[in-house]
């Protein structure tokens, strides 16, 4: 079995066939500790198989950590609206 394969096969028994997307899409929850025991060690199965998700889950980390560093400035109303507005359509834009 080539080596792709078996990370496949791997991913797919024992991480529950955990994609990329799904990586992506639950790891605010897996970093405020909110998933349930089986879905974190899918999560973390799978973290052990993609090196992208690695990659991945290390920036928004220091993302999290650079954001933590600013200063609390409040935002002006014009570019507090200008997010909202991002986070509304965000989903109908994609």
């Amino acid at each position: 079995m080539a080596r792709e394969q078996v990370k496949k096969f791997v991913n797919d028994y024992f991480a529950g066939g955990v994609a990329c997307r799904e990586f992506t899409e639950a790891i605010t929850d897996y970093l405020e500790g909110h998933l349930s025991f089986r879905e974190r060690i899918r999560f973390q199965i799978h973290l052990g198989l993609c090196l992208g998700c690695r990659r991945y889950l290390r920036q928004m980390k220091q993302t999290i950590t650079l954001l933590g560093k600013l200063p609390e400035e409040p935002l002006p109303p014009a570019v507090r609206e200008e997010i909202l507005h991002r986070f509304r359509t965000w989903k109908s834009n994609s």
